[in-house]
């Protein structure tokens, strides 16, 4: 099932499900278990979609990929590397990235994120595997140069607009063998499959879970493959994964 958050011509924000050519209607956000379809439909192309979810936090983790640990040249870390994005990040697809004006590099980092949709704290890995609702697209957008500047990652990657996401949260897939992929401007930049993650989405989510309480809608990013590189202004980039879809942004 692919979930969206949409507003209509009235620009009133609504949640429902993809039906063919249409957009069904639910009487709740997707993520309340009783959520319900109504009888409402309009085409896709009434709606404008916007980013999925409103989450409370994202958290993200670095040096997932044993390849893209050697391009940044990390070592092999022994635990998960997590750092946090603030909710202000979030942009949906088709909407514009802003290039910061204190950076000089912005690059781009394909990623397949996971949609919380129970509450969790101190989980083991099947119990966080039954707490997700789903997943999407994402960009981990980031000003290289500051993150490298900083010595840590909290100013190269907290930007507004640097957490695009959609286009929709797609459920009943399996997570561990997903082709991923970046496009710049039509050329491939990002090739991989999520088979080659060095933890998987329930240890992740798990490991996260025993430092803080994952609420319905918070994201987490499970990290990007190798070929990271930078974009420019009026630049389209598109994060492409198997069995979800496409994110399409442009980098203002």
């Amino acid at each position: 099932m692919k979930y969206v958050r949409f507003m209509n011509r009235e620009n009133k924000i609504g949640y429902g499900f993809i039906d063919g050519e249409k957009v069904r209607f639910l009487d709740k956000p997707f993520l309340d278990p009783e959520s319900k379809p109504t009888d409402t439909w309009l085409s896709l192309n009434e709606v404008t979609l916007l980013a999925p979810v409103e989450p409370s936090k994202i958290i993200c983790v670095g040096l997932n990929y044993i390849k893209h640990i050697q391009e940044m040249k990390h070592s092999l870390p022994e635990d998960p590397v997590i750092f946090m994005k603030p909710s202000t990040c979030i942009v949906g697809s088709n909407m514009e990235i802003v290039y910061p004006t204190i950076s000089q590099r912005v690059d781009y980092e394909a990623e397949l994120a996971v949609i919380i949709g129970s509450t969790i704290k101190d989980v083991s890995e099947a119990e966080a595997a039954k707490a997700i609702f789903g997943y999407t697209c994402a960009n981990d957008v980031t000003a290289r140069d500051l993150q490298k500047k900083d010595g840590q990652w909290t100013r190269g990657k907290s930007f507004d607009t640097f957490c695009p996401i959609g286009p929709w949260v797609v459920t009943e897939i399996d997570p561990s063998q997903l082709d991923i992929q970046l496009l710049l401007n039509g050329q491939v930049k990002q090739s991989s499959n999520t088979q080659f993650f060095i933890n998987s989405v329930p240890k992740l989510v798990s490991f996260i879970s025993q430092v803080m309480t994952l609420i319905p809608g918070d994201i987490v990013l499970t990290g990007t493959p190798e070929g990271v590189g930078p974009m420019q202004v009026g630049d389209e980039v598109i994060v492409k994964i198997q069995n979800i879809g496409e994110l399409r942004n442009i980098l203002k």
